[in-house]
């Protein structure tokens, strides 16, 4: 029940970003591909990114991390080839997608935690 709420979060968050981001070359259909679209990115994590911070680990040490932020806007423009009714322009784009996303995630599943007493 969890994963289908934060599931549901995600799809908001990614209407929400496409919203924000509609002349700046981001462009979402309706609410249902929103929902398309967090099930891909989160299948998308959970499969493909661990082996692309894997093969990119050198980069990644010498940029302290911040090419992770490439590999999180190479998975959104991965989402945008697989989902027709989800376009992202330029990789600059998926960038601030990625960044806007993370923080809003953040947020939105902030609200889910239980108070541990």
């Amino acid at each position: 029940m969890k994963l289908i709420i934060k599931l549901l979060l995600n799809a908001v968050a990614v209407f929400v970003i496409s919203y924000l981001l509609r002349n700046n070359g981001v462009e979402l259909d309706n609410y249902l591909t929103a929902i398309i679209v967090a099930v891909v990115l989160s299948v998308l994590n959970l499969f493909v990114k661990p082996i692309l911070v894997i093969l990119t680990l050198p980069i990644t040490i010498v940029t302290l991390g911040l090419f992770l932020l490439i590999i999180n806007a190479i998975i959104i423009l991965l989402a945008d080839k697989l989902i027709d009714g989800f376009s992202v322009s330029s990789i600059w784009i998926a960038v601030l997608f990625s960044i806007l996303l993370s923080v809003l995630q953040s947020i939105l599943h902030s609200l889910l935690k239980e108070d541990k007493k």
